[in-house]
This record gives C-alpha cells, sequence and structure tokens, in this order.
C-alpha cells in the first residue's frame, strides 16, 4: 500500500517506521517545509493518506484529499466545529474519512469501559466524577481530543452532569477536566468518581507514541478500500 504523510513530526515518524515494518511504502512527506508539494497530483500517487498536523490546517488538508479521491485517516484534534462541513464534503466527493481522537487499542478499549462505567455509576449520585489528562508540553490544545471523547460518553451517560469546563466548576452540573502539560508525557487521562466514603478511579497510561501510531496504520489499511465516515469502532468492531 502506498501511504502520504501529511505531518512528518514525531508521530510521523513513529507511522513511518511501523508502515515500513508491515511491507508499505511511503510515497509522499509532507512537513512545515514543504507544503506546497500537497498537491493533487502528489496526492494521487497515494492509496491513503495519513494525517497529524495542527488545528490550523488539518480541515484545507482534508478537503484537499477528498478532491485527490484518497481516503484520509486523522488524528489530528482542535478542528471539530467544522466537523460537519468534512463530513458533508467527504459524501460529496464520495471519499473517504476515518477521525479518531485517539488511535491507541489500548485507550480505544478504555472508551468503551469508561462509557459502561458511566452508565453504572449513573444510578449513583453520591459519586461526583472528574477528570485529569496530562500530556507533554507541546500539546498545543487544551483538553485533548481524548478527554473530550471521554467526556462527551461522561455527559450522555450522566443524568447529573450538563456539560464540562477546565476552570472552576461553578456547579455541580459540570464536569471538571483538569489538563496538565509537563515534560515528555505521552497521554495519561484519569477518570475519578469521588464519594464521601470511597472512590473509583480508571486511568490510561501511555507508555510511547508507538500504540498510537500502529493504530493509525491499521486505520490506513482499513479506510484504503473504503468509502463513508469511520471511526475506531468500526476498525475494532465494538458492540
Amino acid at each position: 500500500m502506498n501511504i502520504a504523510l501529511i505531518g512528518y513530526g514525531k508521530m510521523g515518524k513513529e507511522i513511518e517506521q511501523i508502515a515500513i515494518s508491515r511491507g508499505h511504502t511511503i510515497v509522499l512527506k509532507i512537513d512545515v517545509q514543504n507544503q506546497a508539494d500537497l498537491t493533487i497530483s502528489n496526492l494521487a500517487k497515494a492509496d491513503v493518506a495519513i494525517e497529524f498536523t495542527g488545528p490550523s490546517t488539518a480541515v484545507e488538508n482534508y478537503l484537499k484529499c477528498f478532491e485527490a479521491g484518497v481516503p484520509v485517516v486523522s488524528g489530528t484534534t482542535g478542528w471539530l466545529e467544522q466537523k460537519s462541513k468534512v463530513e458533508s464534503q467527504c459524501k460529496a466527493k464520495n471519499g473517504c474519512f476515518f477521525y479518531a481522537s485517539n488511535f491507541s487499542l489500548g485507550v480505544n478499549i478504555f472508551f468503551a469501559a469508561n462509557k459502561f462505567l458511566a452508565q453504572i455509576m449513573n444510578d449513583f449520585p453520591q459519586y461526583d466524577v472528574a477528570m485529569t489528562e496530562v500530556h507533554h508540553t507541546q500539546k498545543l490544545d487544551a483538553p485533548s481530543g481524548t478527554a473530550l471523547t471521554l467526556a462527551e460518553d461522561i455527559l450522555a451517560a450522566n443524568s447529573t452532569k450538563s456539560n464540562w469546563t477546565i476552570d472552576s466548576p461553578k456547579s455541580s452540573s459540570e464536569l471538571h477536566i483538569h489538563p496538565i502539560r509537563e515534560g515528555v508525557v505521552p497521554g495519561i487521562h484519569t477518570i475519578k468518581y469521588d464519594s464521601d466514603v470511597d472512590y473509583i478511579e480508571i486511568t490510561h497510561s501511555a507508555y510511547s507514541r508507538k500504540g498510537f501510531a500502529f493504530g493509525a496504520v491499521l486505520a490506513a489499511e482499513y479506510s484504503a478500500t473504503r468509502k463513508g465516515i469511520l471511526s475506531m469502532s468500526d476498525l475494532l468492531n465494538f458492540k
């Protein structure tokens, strides 16, 4: 399979290593130094594009892939206010768009556990839920895309919470997300249900970027021959 890498930072380089180890070829690498090379003709050389850039460039990159008829897999966060536009353009071009806030297999298992726990804990309002997420200092968005996915699933199941905030909660209906940026931490997410007598806590902690990169390559393999809007739930066949 021929892959275009849009974004060749630390994650892009990790993806490249795993893709090559799985027998794929990188036919295009786009970074800040050669953005002019992201053309329709260059993209057309690829079977699929993997996009890890930033929120200011991601949407334009997606649209260019749709125009080239190339499936795109993206893990860029911070652009979701334009989600409806991206999905409508993908469908208009009969394209394929695979988006995940986190491609780690472990994190997606954690998503499923978080949903299940949130459903159970809705019957126990004496437990107040909050979240902490820790990332490296180069991560620009806060809270992380992973934290937002976790928060959305909690809000969908928990009738005592109506919205999330990274500020000090003004009422008990706000889910507090505490983002921490320090060192070179790949990612730690903790959900805590606290009561007067005890607490319940689940945590996912990444050792390195390798798990995220491996999942992104699996998503690219899955998307290369498909159409439509896809997610990790499709890839992993979660019920």
